[in-house]
């Protein structure tokens, strides 16, 4: 049975693991060393093993309408690339356990689709600069790794605009060096969160982790 987005089985295969929307995140560095927001979500990754519940996090009212408008979204891109688009749940790492992503689409045989319906001078600013934001590469980059597949294309929709301004896609292709890079770092991440959990062992006694 096919696993959807959103649904306790998708809840339940995801919980725990580093995925690849939160990826940005985890590698963050500074001019000091390790970014703020890699300890938070190691501290939101530990929580999730241990009660076997999803970090629930703060949603704007411009994230509500980007969840609300993706389906919309998703039928703009197949219609302007002639594609059809195969939703589909959690997707595990071949080789990086507790790791993976959850893909907003498949594409054919090779490729993938990541979709953002974000605040309409984000979309206006994508629209100008023709780049992507890093944290959405590294997040396509890694389901790319997680999937096997050669592309994905980012999307990012404003129905609000004139419809040629409505729809921006860029072809990201599959770069096996930074994925080779990618998997590193995921490694020494996630040896993080294993170490903080036998600390809290070793001092709170065994731990019973969710399944």
């Amino acid at each position: 049975m096919l696993m959807l987005q959103n649904t306790d089985a998708w809840r339940k295969a995801k919980v725990g693991k580093l995925s690849a929307s939160k990826f940005a995140d985890a590698m963050a560095r500074t001019r000091n060393g390790w970014g703020a927001s890699r300890a938070r979500y190691i501290g939101e990754l530990v929580s999730e093993r241990l009660t076997g519940m999803l970090f629930k996090r703060y949603q704007s009212d411009d994230m509500r309408r980007g969840s609300e408008l993706e389906p919309e979204a998703r039928d703009a891109y197949e219609f302007h690339c002639d594609a059809e688009v195969v939703q589909v749940g959690f997707i595990d790492h071949p080789t990086v356990a507790m790791s993976g992503c959850s893909p907003d689409g498949l594409v054919g045989d090779h490729g993938l689709v990541e979709i953002k319906c974000p605040a309409v001078h984000t979309h206006i600013e994508t629209l100008l600069a023709e780049t992507i934001n890093a944290a959405y590469l590294a997040q396509m980059m890694w389901q790319i790794a997680c999937t096997g597949r050669q592309w994905c294309d980012f999307v990012s929709y404003e129905p609000r605009l004139p419809a040629r301004m409505q729809l921006y896609v860029h072809r990201v292709q599959r770069d096996d060096n930074i994925i080779r890079m990618m998997e590193r770092e995921a490694v020494t991440f996630l040896q993080e969160v294993d170490d903080q959990l036998q600390q809290l062992a070793a001092m709170y006694g065994p731990l019973q982790l969710a399944a």
